[in-house]
């Protein structure tokens, strides 16, 4: 059966030696026990510190699409950790994370990481350097003695979700249109700028008008 129209002509060439070209994985097995030994190596390194690293804050994703979820970010900003009394440099050393560059652009994302910093102060055991010389901040005998490594994140970032009961639309709910309302919400910002010089223009005007 011919083709019709100006198509490719059909070269298929299916006789290639793809066993030669073919990438396996069968060091997949040993590579997780690698992972997972190489994991409790660490954790046992650095006991009692948490195994999961530092204190990371309560972030919100960027973009129109994600920002209604939380998740853990890079560190504290330089107000949140004077707002909640703890030094940026001592910071670093008691396990909790640090990025001068954030910048907090809202009260209550400020005030969430603040109360985080301060929960985690309140829960955190300091061994001291020296058990013969310890200093104010460092935590007593018997804390120490009930001291265990933390497995996974510290203080995990969890999405708070408010239920809201069933209930029957009202009347002012049911005339609400909602495509209506963001168009006009849109139009508005856009044409504020325009609206604004022809009010100055016509108050200008105006006062011409009444000079004369």
């Amino acid at each position: 059966m011919t083709h019709k129209n100006n198509n490719v002509i059909p070269n298929g060439h299916f006789h290639k030696d793809w066993q030669n070209r073919v990438r396996t994985w069968f060091n997949q097995p040993a590579r997780k026990i690698r992972r997972r030994r190489t994991r409790v190596a660490k954790a046992r390194s650095i006991a009692p510190r948490p195994a999961g690293g530092a204190l990371r804050p309560i972030v919100r994703c960027p973009t129109f699409k994600y920002h209604t979820k939380v998740r853990a970010g890079r560190g504290f900003t330089l107000e949140e950790l004077k707002a909640a009394g703890i030094n940026k440099k001592g910071a670093r050393t008691i396990g909790i994370s640090v990025d001068p560059r954030r910048r907090n652009k809202s009260t209550e994302s400020l005030q969430a990481n603040v109360q985080r910093l301060k929960e985690y102060k309140s829960k955190l055991i300091l061994f001291p350097k020296k058990l013969s010389a310890p200093r104010k901040d460092d935590s007593g005998a018997e804390e120490l003695k009930m001291a265990t490594q933390l497995q996974g994140p510290v203080m995990p970032v969890r999405q708070l979700h408010k239920k809201e009961k069933a209930r029957a639309p009202t009347e002012e709910e049911k005339k609400y249109q909602a495509f209506q309302s963001m168009r006009m919400a849109r139009a508005n910002a856009r044409l504020l700028g325009a609206r604004q010089k022809k009010a100055a223009e016509e108050a200008a005007e105006a006062a011409q008008t009444k000079r004369k």
